[in-house]
């Protein structure tokens, strides 16, 4: 069983019990959320496809950690006018454990 959901402007495949770092949300550490923006939703040969949504289907998901992602450096340059500009940027990010899909 999987489903597609759409979380932070973002799609994801998701199965129950994987691990996934998603746009942050305000949400505490093992807190459970419950995503109700899914797209679609396979069970063996079953499948639904929403449009755009499913309804009445949610995924159930528990809060594992907060944390900010890897380094991305941004760097502009113009030649021959001695301008240089570098800049970093880490984003932020909530790390889900997927528990149940439910659809």
């Amino acid at each position: 069983m999987y489903a597609v959901i759409k979380t932070g402007g973002k799609q994801y495949r998701v199965i129950p019990g994987e691990k996934l770092k998603i746009e942050q949300i305000p949400a505490d550490i093992g807190s459970e959320i419950v995503i109700d923006q899914v797209l679609m939703v396979s069970d063996g040969d079953a499948l639904k496809v929403g449009a755009p949504l499913v309804a009445g289907a949610t995924v159930k998901a528990t809060v594992i950690a907060h944390g900010r992602g890897e380094k991305v450096k941004i760097f502009k340059m113009r030649r021959r006018k001695h301008y240089r500009k570098t800049q970093g940027h880490r984003q932020n990010f909530t790390e889900i454990r997927i528990e149940t899909i439910a659809g």
